[in-house]
C-alpha cells in the first residue's frame, strides 16, 4: 500500500511503500520510502475498523511514534485505509491519511 492522500501533518507520502500482514485479527506492517527510513506498527482489527500503534525514523534522524484509528473500506476490488492518527512524540499534533492497495 501507499498514502494516496496526506494530511498536512502527515510525515509519509505516496513514496512510502508499507507491507502489511495479518493473522487472525492481529495486523502489523513495515514501511520506508520518501521521508521514511523505516517504521513499523502494530495492531488489532475489529470489524470493519483496525487501530494500531507506530513508530518511525525519518531521513533526517527524527523519531516519532503515535497511535491511529482507521476505516477499512473497498473501493473498486483494492483495499483502501482512511486513518486518523494522533503523534504522541508531538503532542496535539493529529491529522488524516488515507492509503491504498497498490
Amino acid at each position: 500500500m501507499n498514502v494516496i492522500e496526506t494530511s498536512e501533518h502527515g510525515i509519509v507520502n505516496q513514496e512510502t511503500i508499507f507491507h502489511f500482514q495479518q493473522q487472525g485479527n492481529f495486523v502489523y506492517a513495515n514501511y520506508s520510502g520518501g521521508l521514511i527510513k523505516k517504521g513499523y506498527l502494530v495492531g488489532k482489527m475489529s470489524d470493519r475498523q483496525l487501530v494500531f500503534t507506530y513508530c518511525q525514523v525519518q531521513i533526517d534522524g527524527v523519531l516519532d511514534n503515535g497511535k491511529s484509528t482507521v476505516e477499512i473500506e473497498n473501493l473498486n476490488g483494492k483495499i483502501r485505509l482512511v486513518e486518523h492518527f494522533e503523534f504522541a512524540s508531538r503532542p496535539g499534533v493529529f491529522g488524516t491519511n488515507i492509503f491504498q492497495e497498490l
